[in-house]
């Protein structure tokens, strides 16, 4: 068996047939989870982080990759059935950029409870509890009651949403694999055991990042703050980002499709391009960013706290 999994073709897998189908999804499975994705990356780092502990770390990591699994399964059937074009369509992930982007920054004004209520005008009126609207200094915003624990169902939401970006993992799992099972009954199977893949390596990423999140060398109340600041910022101005990147992509295809080749055979590695673009943005230039400098100023107002408590004494 060990043989077999070795010999599998993770570049462009032909012919498979049994226990190669689900062996090769759950490996492109981790691959995907390994590599920069837009459609996963962003979303476990915001949400782990934002639980400021290895355990809810690992949670949410948990939680956003079922319900990406189970969009995999879903479109996986679909793709058996002969429905692979009804959501593969050359703009589907600037669509799903748009929409993503959109939750993300919706989520990121959850988190850190802007001074306004928060409306979602798509179908009616609806109203997100716990978003209050304050005059402006109402509220202290360094206080830990200031900001707002992510819903578990958030990321839950997300991660169904975000599975139906396309790329080249999903294109082999919907061509190839899919349709290489034997009945319909099991046309579903090759996309659940790429989302199992993927989920092995997101979780053990979530919890990394809320364990990151826990060792701030500052007190329970600071680190909470950090944390939830990072994620607040990560959701907001990531998704502001993936709303931009999204609509370039609807209105210049052409242009947002240009990428740069890297050497690598490995998918997501070997063109470089506006999926990159967006990772890079919202995982290391918002929240990285944001982890380093609100870190530091919770570090230097502990130290100055401490120098006027000393000289009261």
């Amino acid at each position: 068996m060990i043989s077999g999994i070795a010999a599998i073709n993770l570049w462009n897998p032909t012919h498979v047939a049994g226990f190669a189908i689900v062996a090769t999804a759950f490996v492109l499975g981790m691959v995907h989870g390994v590599t920069p994705d837009e459609h996963t990356w962003p979303i476990t780092f915001s949400y782990s982080i934002g639980g400021y502990s290895t355990r809810r770390g690992l949670r949410s990591g948990l939680i956003f990759s079922l319900a990406f699994t189970a969009q995999r399964a879903l479109a996986s059937e679909l793709a058996y059935l002969g429905l692979a074009h009804v959501f593969t369509f050359a703009s589907v992930d600037y669509v799903v950029y748009v929409v993503v982007g959109s939750l993300m920054v919706a989520a990121g004004l959850v988190v850190v409870r802007r001074r306004r209520t928060l409306h979602l005008h798509l179908l009616g009126r609806l109203h997100l509890p716990g978003l209050r609207s304050h005059p402006a200094g109402d509220e202290d915003a360094d206080h830990p009651s200031a900001l707002r624990d992510p819903r578990p169902w958030m990321p839950a939401v997300h991660g169904f949403i975000a599975g139906w970006g396309f790329g080249a993992f999903a294109l082999i799992v919907y061509t190839v694999l899919a349709p290489a099972e034997h009945s319909a009954a099991w046309g579903w199977l090759p996309g659940a055991f790429f989302g199992l893949g993927t989920m092995v390596v997101q979780v053990l990423a979530g919890g990394l990042f809320g364990l990151i999140a826990a060792r701030r060398g500052l007190g329970p109340d600071a680190i909470r703050r950090v944390a939830l600041r990072t994620a607040g910022n990560t959701l907001t101005w990531g998704g502001v980002a993936f709303i931009a990147g999204g609509a370039f992509g609807l209105l210049l295809p052409g242009a947002a499709g240009l990428t740069v080749a890297s050497g690598l055979h490995v998918h997501n590695l070997d063109h470089l391009g506006i999926a990159l673009v967006l990772v890079m943005l919202s995982v290391i230039g918002v929240g990285i960013t944001t982890l380093v400098r609100q870190t530091r100023a919770e570090a230097r107002a502990a130290a100055s706290r401490l120098v006027v408590r000393d000289a009261a004494g």
